[in-house]
């Protein structure tokens, strides 16, 4: 062994808790998808559902989603002003650690525009879901027939 094994072994020591805690500071993403679907489409748009889960212990961001059957991918937030019903493109949804967050009719939900064909119930749609930290994700949405909200 060379005379420098100890001065090295020193030097592992000394970075290993500089390690550990930066590895704990920010904690880790955990995101689990589940229960994804997507609505029939009536025209070239349709929409699709998902409740994201994040187990771990740093907070996480859904930053975009993707699939093959549609143009364009957006992830949008639905409400009501009176009677009036407003859509508006989100840059990204927060996962904080340890909570869930559902994309669902009403609220918020990833829209599928410029569809290259129908998609009809009994059909799954690929989708890709991409976060900060974790991420892509990929998951198969359902298809449920066109006024079928909810789970």
């Amino acid at each position: 062994m060379s005379s420098s094994f100890p001065s090295r072994v020193h030097f592992l020591a000394l970075l290993f808790p500089l390690f550990i805690a930066a590895c704990s500071e920010g904690g880790t993403s955990e995101i689990s998808v589940s229960d994804a679907w997507a609505r029939e489409s009536a025209t070239r748009t349709s929409a699709a559902y998902v409740k994201i889960e994040n187990k771990g212990g740093a907070d996480d961001m859904l930053t975009g989603a993707m699939s093959p059957v549609a143009e364009t991918v957006e992830i949008h937030d639905m409400t009501m002003e009176g009677m009036v019903m407003k859509m508006r493109k989100l840059d990204g949804v927060p996962v904080k650690a340890g909570e869930t967050v559902e994309l669902a009719p009403g609220g918020k939900h990833i829209m599928l525009i410029g569809l290259h064909g129908p998609i009809e119930e009994g059909a799954s749609v690929p989708l890709t879901l991409v976060f900060e930290k974790a991420g892509r994700i990929e998951t198969e949405a359902p298809v449920r027939a066109a006024g079928q909200g909810g789970r």
